[in-house]
Protein backbone atom coordinates (compact mmCIF):
# COMPACT_ATOMS: atom_id res chain seq x y z
CA UNK A 1 0.00 0.00 0.00
CA UNK A 2 1.93 2.70 -1.56
CA UNK A 3 1.47 6.94 -0.73
CA UNK A 4 -1.77 7.59 -3.01
CA UNK A 5 -1.75 11.38 -2.96
CA UNK A 6 -0.17 14.25 -2.45
CA UNK A 7 -1.42 15.96 0.65
CA UNK A 8 -3.10 20.22 0.79
CA UNK A 9 -0.52 22.54 1.92
CA UNK A 10 -0.31 22.81 5.56
CA UNK A 11 -2.07 19.97 6.81
CA UNK A 12 -0.64 18.06 9.77
CA UNK A 13 -2.78 15.10 11.00
CA UNK A 14 -2.48 12.42 13.75
CA UNK A 15 -3.78 9.26 14.18
CA UNK A 16 -3.47 6.02 16.31
CA UNK A 17 -2.62 2.64 15.28
CA UNK A 18 -4.58 -0.54 16.82
CA UNK A 19 -1.54 -1.40 18.43
CA UNK A 20 -0.92 0.36 22.22
CA UNK A 21 2.06 3.11 22.12
CA UNK A 22 2.13 3.71 18.48
CA UNK A 23 0.91 7.09 16.61
CA UNK A 24 1.61 7.97 13.09
CA UNK A 25 1.27 11.45 11.68
CA UNK A 26 0.89 12.74 7.85
CA UNK A 27 1.83 16.28 7.38
CA UNK A 28 2.23 18.73 4.34
CA UNK A 29 3.69 22.02 5.77
CA UNK A 30 6.05 24.91 5.24
CA UNK A 31 5.51 25.18 9.10
CA UNK A 32 8.99 25.77 10.83
CA UNK A 33 9.77 23.76 13.94
CA UNK A 34 11.78 24.97 16.68
CA UNK A 35 14.06 23.10 19.14
CA UNK A 36 12.06 20.30 20.53
CA UNK A 37 12.27 16.75 22.00
CA UNK A 38 10.15 14.21 22.02
CA UNK A 39 9.95 11.18 24.18
CA UNK A 40 9.02 9.05 21.31
CA UNK A 41 11.20 7.19 18.82
CA UNK A 42 10.29 8.50 15.16
CA UNK A 43 11.05 7.01 12.03
CA UNK A 44 9.32 8.33 8.72
CA UNK A 45 9.71 9.22 4.88
CA UNK A 46 9.97 12.39 2.82
CA UNK A 47 7.19 12.14 -0.02
CA UNK A 48 7.79 15.64 -1.49
CA UNK A 49 9.38 18.56 -1.48
CA UNK A 50 12.82 19.07 1.27
CA UNK A 51 13.19 18.93 5.00
CA UNK A 52 16.01 20.40 6.69
CA UNK A 53 16.70 20.19 10.40
CA UNK A 54 19.50 20.42 13.40
CA UNK A 55 19.94 17.16 15.29
CA UNK A 56 22.00 16.15 18.19
CA UNK A 57 23.42 13.53 15.43
CA UNK A 58 24.24 15.64 12.76
CA UNK A 59 22.89 18.52 10.13
CA UNK A 60 19.96 16.64 8.24
CA UNK A 61 18.66 17.71 4.68
CA UNK A 62 16.17 14.90 3.50
CA UNK A 63 14.39 14.96 0.19
CA UNK A 64 11.80 12.80 -1.45
CA UNK A 65 12.07 8.78 -0.73
CA UNK A 66 14.41 9.76 2.29
CA UNK A 67 14.02 8.53 5.38
CA UNK A 68 14.11 10.75 8.89
CA UNK A 69 14.30 9.38 12.43
CA UNK A 70 14.33 10.75 16.09
CA UNK A 71 15.20 8.89 19.52
CA UNK A 72 13.74 9.88 22.23
CA UNK A 73 14.88 13.20 24.12
CA UNK A 74 16.85 14.11 21.59
CA UNK A 75 16.91 17.76 20.63
CA UNK A 76 16.20 18.46 17.00
CA UNK A 77 14.14 21.50 14.86
CA UNK A 78 12.58 21.07 11.30
CA UNK A 79 12.10 23.31 8.65
CA UNK A 80 10.97 23.63 5.14
CA UNK A 81 13.80 23.88 2.46
CA UNK A 82 13.50 27.21 0.15
CA UNK A 83 10.41 27.75 2.59
CA UNK A 84 8.63 25.93 -0.08
CA UNK A 85 5.96 22.79 1.43
CA UNK A 86 7.33 19.10 2.20
CA UNK A 87 5.05 16.45 3.03
CA UNK A 88 6.21 13.16 5.00
CA UNK A 89 4.80 10.62 6.88
CA UNK A 90 5.99 9.48 10.11
CA UNK A 91 5.06 6.56 13.07
CA UNK A 92 6.05 7.42 16.66
CA UNK A 93 7.14 4.78 18.88
CA UNK A 94 6.78 4.67 22.93
CA UNK A 95 9.97 3.46 23.79
CA UNK A 96 8.30 0.62 25.17
CA UNK A 97 6.47 -0.49 22.01
CA UNK A 98 9.61 -0.42 20.05
CA UNK A 99 11.57 -2.26 22.59
CA UNK A 100 9.03 -5.00 22.71
CA UNK A 101 8.56 -5.61 19.16
CA UNK A 102 12.66 -5.89 18.97
CA UNK A 103 12.85 -8.10 21.68
CA UNK A 104 10.56 -10.28 19.81
CA UNK A 105 12.21 -10.05 16.89
CA UNK A 106 15.30 -10.95 18.48
CA UNK A 107 14.22 -13.42 20.27
CA UNK A 108 14.53 -11.48 23.95
CA UNK A 109 17.99 -10.73 23.10
CA UNK A 110 18.64 -6.93 22.84
CA UNK A 111 19.96 -3.38 24.32
CA UNK A 112 18.35 -0.50 24.05
CA UNK A 113 18.24 0.80 20.65
CA UNK A 114 18.75 3.92 18.76
CA UNK A 115 18.44 4.92 15.32
CA UNK A 116 21.69 5.84 14.04
CA UNK A 117 21.67 8.51 11.31
CA UNK A 118 19.01 11.14 11.45
CA UNK A 119 18.80 10.96 7.51
CA UNK A 120 18.92 7.94 5.68
CA UNK A 121 18.11 6.22 2.12
CA UNK A 122 16.47 2.54 1.87
CA UNK A 123 14.75 1.41 -1.13
CA UNK A 124 13.73 -1.95 0.15
CA UNK A 125 11.74 -0.35 3.22
CA UNK A 126 9.01 1.53 1.15
CA UNK A 127 6.68 -1.61 1.24
CA UNK A 128 7.64 -2.14 4.23
CA UNK A 129 6.64 1.14 5.71
CA UNK A 130 3.79 1.70 3.61
CA UNK A 131 2.43 -1.32 5.20
CA UNK A 132 2.99 -0.35 8.80
CA UNK A 133 1.42 3.26 8.07
CA UNK A 134 -1.83 1.81 6.07
CA UNK A 135 -2.55 0.86 9.76
CA UNK A 136 -3.48 5.07 10.43
CA UNK A 137 -6.49 4.96 8.39
CA UNK A 138 -10.15 4.57 9.55
CA UNK A 139 -10.94 1.73 7.40
CA UNK A 140 -7.52 -0.51 8.43
CA UNK A 141 -7.91 0.06 12.31
CA UNK A 142 -11.85 -1.06 12.13
CA UNK A 143 -12.46 -5.14 12.37
CA UNK A 144 -11.77 -7.54 15.30
CA UNK A 145 -8.25 -8.28 13.51
CA UNK A 146 -7.07 -5.13 12.99
CA UNK A 147 -4.61 -5.29 15.80
CA UNK A 148 -3.07 -8.66 14.71
CA UNK A 149 -2.79 -7.58 11.35
CA UNK A 150 -1.03 -4.28 12.34
CA UNK A 151 1.26 -5.86 15.00
CA UNK A 152 2.60 -8.20 12.62
CA UNK A 153 3.58 -5.50 9.45
CA UNK A 154 5.49 -3.68 12.85
CA UNK A 155 7.29 -6.51 13.77
CA UNK A 156 8.50 -7.00 10.15
CA UNK A 157 9.16 -3.19 10.03
CA UNK A 158 10.79 -3.81 13.65
CA UNK A 159 13.26 -6.73 11.70
CA UNK A 160 14.26 -4.12 8.97
CA UNK A 161 14.83 -1.43 11.32
CA UNK A 162 17.60 -3.24 13.23
CA UNK A 163 19.75 -2.77 10.23
CA UNK A 164 18.94 1.43 11.08
CA UNK A 165 20.25 1.36 14.75
CA UNK A 166 22.78 0.66 17.34
CA UNK A 167 21.82 -1.84 20.24
CA UNK A 168 22.86 0.41 22.86
CA UNK A 169 21.58 3.94 23.10
CA UNK A 170 23.19 6.86 24.56
CA UNK A 171 21.54 9.44 26.43
CA UNK A 172 22.06 12.71 25.48
CA UNK A 173 23.51 15.11 27.99
CA UNK A 174 24.31 12.74 31.49
CA UNK A 175 27.91 13.13 31.27
CA UNK A 176 27.98 16.04 33.69
CA UNK A 177 26.92 15.00 37.31
CA UNK A 178 25.22 19.07 37.65
CA UNK A 179 23.59 18.37 34.53
CA UNK A 180 22.19 14.75 35.51
CA UNK A 181 21.03 16.11 39.01
CA UNK A 182 18.83 18.93 37.68
CA UNK A 183 17.44 16.70 35.27
CA UNK A 184 16.15 14.00 37.16
CA UNK A 185 14.42 16.87 39.60
CA UNK A 186 12.36 17.68 36.70
CA UNK A 187 11.72 14.07 35.25
CA UNK A 188 10.48 13.36 38.20
CA UNK A 189 8.04 16.16 38.32
CA UNK A 190 7.80 18.33 35.31
CA UNK A 191 4.63 19.89 36.28
CA UNK A 192 6.17 21.14 39.57
CA UNK A 193 6.65 24.83 39.77
CA UNK A 194 10.43 24.44 39.40
CA UNK A 195 12.64 27.90 39.65
CA UNK A 196 16.04 28.50 38.36
CA UNK A 197 17.45 29.56 41.56
CA UNK A 198 16.23 26.50 43.01
CA UNK A 199 17.33 24.26 40.66
CA UNK A 200 21.16 25.56 41.10
CA UNK A 201 21.31 25.96 44.53
CA UNK A 202 20.29 22.16 44.71
CA UNK A 203 23.20 21.39 42.12
CA UNK A 204 25.70 23.26 43.89
CA UNK A 205 26.31 25.99 41.42
CA UNK A 206 25.34 29.79 39.81
CA UNK A 207 22.50 30.32 38.01
CA UNK A 208 24.56 31.12 34.89
CA UNK A 209 26.75 27.48 35.41
CA UNK A 210 23.78 25.57 35.19
CA UNK A 211 21.99 27.44 31.94
CA UNK A 212 25.66 27.20 30.41
CA UNK A 213 25.76 23.29 31.53
CA UNK A 214 22.62 22.46 30.56
CA UNK A 215 22.60 23.84 27.21
CA UNK A 216 26.13 22.21 26.06
CA UNK A 217 24.64 18.84 27.25
CA UNK A 218 21.46 19.17 26.02
CA UNK A 219 21.24 21.88 23.35
CA UNK A 220 17.97 23.39 25.78
CA UNK A 221 18.16 25.78 28.39
CA UNK A 222 16.49 24.32 32.03
CA UNK A 223 13.17 26.29 31.22
CA UNK A 224 13.14 25.01 27.94
CA UNK A 225 13.86 21.03 28.52
CA UNK A 226 10.79 22.09 31.61
CA UNK A 227 8.37 22.95 28.94
CA UNK A 228 9.32 19.60 26.62
CA UNK A 229 8.78 17.24 29.63
CA UNK A 230 5.39 19.52 30.19
CA UNK A 231 3.91 18.28 27.14
CA UNK A 232 5.57 15.13 26.96
CA UNK A 233 3.63 14.32 29.83
CA UNK A 234 0.40 16.56 28.39
CA UNK A 235 0.64 14.14 24.93
CA UNK A 236 0.55 10.70 27.72
CA UNK A 237 -2.69 12.27 29.52
CA UNK A 238 -4.68 13.48 26.49
CA UNK A 239 -4.01 9.75 24.84
CA UNK A 240 -5.51 8.45 28.19
CA UNK A 241 -8.42 10.37 27.45
CA UNK A 242 -8.14 13.20 30.02
CA UNK A 243 -10.27 16.60 29.90
CA UNK A 244 -8.41 19.19 28.34
CA UNK A 245 -8.74 21.73 30.87
CA UNK A 246 -7.66 19.18 33.94
CA UNK A 247 -4.51 18.05 31.24
CA UNK A 248 -3.47 21.56 31.40
CA UNK A 249 -2.99 22.05 35.05
CA UNK A 250 -1.80 18.14 35.80
CA UNK A 251 0.54 18.94 33.41
CA UNK A 252 2.00 21.96 34.92
CA UNK A 253 0.44 24.75 32.45
CA UNK A 254 -1.10 28.13 33.45
CA UNK A 255 -4.24 26.94 31.99
CA UNK A 256 -5.69 25.39 28.57
CA UNK A 257 -5.07 27.88 26.15
CA UNK A 258 -1.43 28.12 27.22
CA UNK A 259 -1.33 23.98 26.54
CA UNK A 260 -2.62 24.98 23.27
CA UNK A 261 -0.34 27.42 22.66
CA UNK A 262 2.81 25.27 23.41
CA UNK A 263 1.25 22.30 22.31
CA UNK A 264 0.61 23.64 18.48
CA UNK A 265 3.86 25.32 18.26
CA UNK A 266 4.95 21.94 18.98
CA UNK A 267 3.15 19.34 17.47
CA UNK A 268 1.55 21.59 14.88
CA UNK A 269 -2.10 20.80 15.86
CA UNK A 270 -3.69 22.13 19.28
CA UNK A 271 -4.46 19.40 21.90
CA UNK A 272 -8.31 19.09 20.71
CA UNK A 273 -7.41 18.10 17.59
CA UNK A 274 -4.97 15.68 18.58
CA UNK A 275 -7.29 14.28 21.18
CA UNK A 276 -9.81 13.69 18.01
CA UNK A 277 -7.32 11.12 16.37
CA UNK A 278 -7.58 8.43 19.12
Amino acid sequence: MGYRSPMPADSIRYFRLPVTGIDAMNASTARAFPRHTHDLYGIGRVEAGGHASWSGRGKVEAGPGTYITTNPGEVHDGMAVGGTPRSWRILYFEPGALGALLADVNEGAGREYEFSAPVFDDGALREVFDRAFSFATADARAGAEAALACESALLVLAARLRGHGDGARARPGIAAPVVTRARARIDADPAAPHALTTLARDCGVSRFQLMRGFARATGLTPHAYIVQQRLALARRLIRAGGDLAQVALDAGFCDQSHLARCFTRQFGVPPRRYAAAG
